[in-house]
């Protein structure tokens, strides 16, 4: 077969692109209503992994997909994966529950610096590029001249700030230790493991590690949040934004799963930079989050950063030797 007819058409890889930021787009926004209206961010976290989940077992239900086919071992390997997918997710639900979208965006950015250290840090160790690391400096220096308020100094929103840096801290670690864990199981065409299952499987025990922290951190008031939120914004609108972020997180990471693993995780990494980008700019407009000067500059230098560190992260491939 050639690698013409093996390859993803642009048409396809365009689609996938598109559903990709128009579901990451409209996720935020919901689940910027939802946690706006009740104050138990866990269980919207949780919430929304439900929806997930339901969305699965009625594509396996009706045959549309396969289900996996997985050994006790195999979910095993799973479980640090799915911990990892637990916080990754619920930092940032909380992130941006606490804080701006805009800003938990922005801090998002320094994903690469979290992963350049633990790919340093945890085995195998992984060298990136020496230019890489360099790249890491304006991702740093962004984040910062952002959190610069003209007339007030450094203003940081240190709770949102410390909830997406466990989002990145937990997306680093899940890269690391994910990549040969879910490209075995792919590898073997008798799991039905393909890059949808791969992340319905991560979302279930995803959800599987959210309902203790809900029990731990809110179930005592969760009641009490609940008949507040409803009191104030009805029943209707709140289950309503609840399901739709939900379901726009599926959708979109599903969608992101296949676009990776079409055209791999270096033009995947790319345009997840340029994503953010659009989310910023919608959600200042949606929820009239002010940009001032140096939020816009910071925000520019550090995804620009992000975009170089993209580009030259990638190890070069070894010269073929020749006769």
């Amino acid at each position: 077969m050639s690698s013409k007819s093996s390859s993803p058409s642009s048409l396809k890889l365009v689609g996938l692109v598109v559903a990709w930021y128009a579901g990451n787009t409209f996720y935020n926004i919901y689940n910027k209503k939802a946690t706006n209206m009740i104050h138990a961010h866990w269980f919207v976290a949780c919430a929304q992994l439900v929806v997930g989940i339901v969305w699965s077992a009625v594509m396996w239900g009706t045959g549309m997909r396969k289900a996996p086919n997985l050994t006790a071992e195999d979910i095993a390997s799973c479980v640090p994966i799915g911990l990892c997918a637990c916080l990754s997710h619920a930092g940032s639900v909380l992130a941006m529950g606490v804080g701006a979208v805009s800003f938990a965006q922005i801090v998002k950015a320094c994903e690469p610096v979290f992963a350049a250290v633990i790919g340093i840090i945890m085995p195998p160790m992984d060298i990136k590029p020496l230019l890489a690391y360099v790249m890491l400096i304006p991702i740093v220096g962004g984040v910062g001249i952002a959190c610069i308020k003209e007339g007030k100094g450094v203003d940081i929103n240190y709770t949102a700030f410390a909830w997406a840096s466990m989002a990145n801290l937990a997306a680093a670690i899940k890269g690391k230790k994910g990549g040969s864990v879910t490209k075995a199981l792919k590898g073997n065409k008798e799991k039905n493991m393909d890059s949808a299952n791969v992340y319905a499987v991560m979302n279930i025990l995803s959800f599987l590690f959210t309902v203790p922290m809900v029990v731990i951190a809110e179930m005592s008031t969760l009641q009490e949040e609940w008949d507040k939120a409803v009191e104030a914004h009805g029943a209707q609108a709140l289950i309503m934004n609840i399901v739709l972020s939900g379901f726009f997180f599926y959708i979109y990471n599903e969608f992101a799963f296949a676009f990776t693993a079409s055209v791999g995780a270096v033009t995947s990494s790319v345009l997840n930079t340029a994503k953010r980008v659009i989310i910023i700019v919608v959600s200042s407009i949606i929820f009239v989050e002010p940009m001032e000067r140096n939020t816009v500059i910071g925000s520019a230098i550090a995804i620009g950063g992000t975009f170089a560190y993209s580009l030259t992260s990638k190890k070069a491939a070894p010269k073929k030797k020749t006769a």
